[in-house]
């Protein structure tokens, strides 16, 4: 500091005489970055954790490209799917131009017929028959292709009897359009009521939440609808997405793993009337069972949660996903209630939906948890996250000691009376 000083003091008396200050030496940049220890305090530097690429998007949308396809043909093997799957813009070009082309094409074989029958040329002659009356040219020709296969029938051109080759071409055209309109109507009518508008309205927790519950530790996260029309056969899963290694030796990216969610007991199927806070018991046979609060906090994974069900409109099946990557899996936390009872109807707010607020939790891992129970140990005596948790008038687990479920019920009934 002193050096600091006597530099400082240096440079001013060089400007009050009109001296060019002396050029400073800087020190190098690792060593004027580099943290410097003192007796009292001890600056340590922690790795920044860098940002982690998503296998599934908040909204849905799987972040896989696939690359390097050679077998294109298959996509033409199931040539309607493919339709569907196609972009809007992409889907409203083809839609038009297999129309245009179908009316151009049979268009010209009717012009063609016309032409080698000599009904360009002698079709104003009295007595001459015609194949198509008032086709003169290959406008005409293309107009009388539309009326044929939209079935418009102006009136005005019409096929004579004394035309086998018109007749043939006209049977021809009428199937092949049938085909051509259930084809394209059937792509269009299933784009437009595909189950994923449907998902929009279904509704995933920002965060999830690792807290207790009947003396369990249980991971948790909330599902919503917004709509009144429900999700019948509602069903829910969830997956661990995390690179693993074998004892082999061998390394496997982003591997799956099922997370119970109520499988065995039936809980993952859902009556999705109001939204619901989805637990996962960490058990013996949960992936987190031997992860504490700290080493939750090193472990880079994604849990990907599935909702599946029928619209009730439509019967169709709608599938709605979500994601949530390790730092977004938050210790020591629950979700604020939204469901209250009013005059004859229970009502949501929507607003707390995403709302979560910090309690008491043990900062151990599960299997530590289930091994102090079992020696008799009460909860209190581990480490919790926080000393002093707040409290919801809702939740029954952070209300004072002295107070009951129904007590404290009374008392937020009679506070809302007032």
């Amino acid at each position: 500091m002193r050096m600091a000083g006597d530099s400082q003091v240096q440079m001013d008396q060089d400007m009050e005489i009109g001296v060019t200050p002396r050029e400073v030496k800087k020190l190098p940049k690792h060593l004027r970055e580099a943290p410097i220890s003192t007796d009292r305090t001890h600056l340590i530097t922690e790795p920044a954790k860098k940002v982690r690429q998503r296998y599934v998007q908040k909204d849905g949308k799987c972040n896989v490209h696939h690359g390097n396809v050679k077998e294109t043909y298959r996509y033409l093997s199931d040539l309607f799917t493919t339709l569907v799957d196609l972009r809007w813009r992409l889907s409203l070009f083809i839609f038009t131009l297999v129309y245009v082309v179908n009316w151009l094409f049979f268009g010209l074989l009717w012009w063609l017929i016309a032409l080698i029958r000599g009904d360009l040329v002698h079709g104003d002659e009295e007595g001459w028959t015609p194949c198509v009356e008032n086709l003169n040219s290959f406008v005409s020709a293309f107009l009388f292709s539309i009326e044929t296969e939209t079935t418009i029938g102006y009136g005005y051109r019409v096929i004579t009897e004394k035309c086998p080759e018109g007749i043939i071409l006209l049977l021809v055209q009428a199937i092949l359009g049938s085909i051509v309109n259930a084809m394209m109507v059937g792509c269009m009518f299933v784009k437009i009521s595909q189950p994923k508008n449907r998902a929009e309205t279904l509704m995933f927790s920002h965060k999830a939440v690792i807290s207790v519950r009947d003396n369990k530790l249980c991971l948790m996260f909330r599902v919503g609808d917004l709509r009144n029309s429900h999700i019948v056969e509602a069903s829910i899963r969830a997956k661990l997405i995390r690179s693993q290694q074998t004892k082999e030796g061998e390394f496997i990216p982003l591997n799956q793993t099922d997370i119970n969610i109520g499988f065995d007991t039936g809980d993952d199927r859902l009556f999705l009337v109001s939204p619901l806070i989805i637990s996962h018991e960490i058990n013996e046979r949960s992936p987190f069972w031997e992860l504490s609060r700290a080493q939750m906090e090193k472990e880079e994974f994604e849990i990907v949660v599935i909702l599946e069900g029928m619209v009730e409109a439509t019967g169709m099946t709608c599938q709605a996903r979500s994601s949530y990557l390790d730092t977004e899996v938050l210790w020591g936390y629950r979700f604020t209630p939204v469901l209250s009872l009013e005059k004859g109807f229970y009502e949501v707010d929507y607003n707390n939906f995403h709302d979560i607020y910090e309690t008491n939790t043990p900062s151990c891992s599960a299997k530590d948890l289930a091994a102090t129970q079992r020696e008799g140990r009460l909860l209190p005596h581990l480490t919790l996250l926080t000393p002093d948790p707040k409290y919801h008038p809702l939740d029954p687990f952070s209300a004072p000691n002295d107070l009951t479920w129904v007590e404290k019920k009374e008392e937020v009934e009679e506070e809302e009376e007032k």
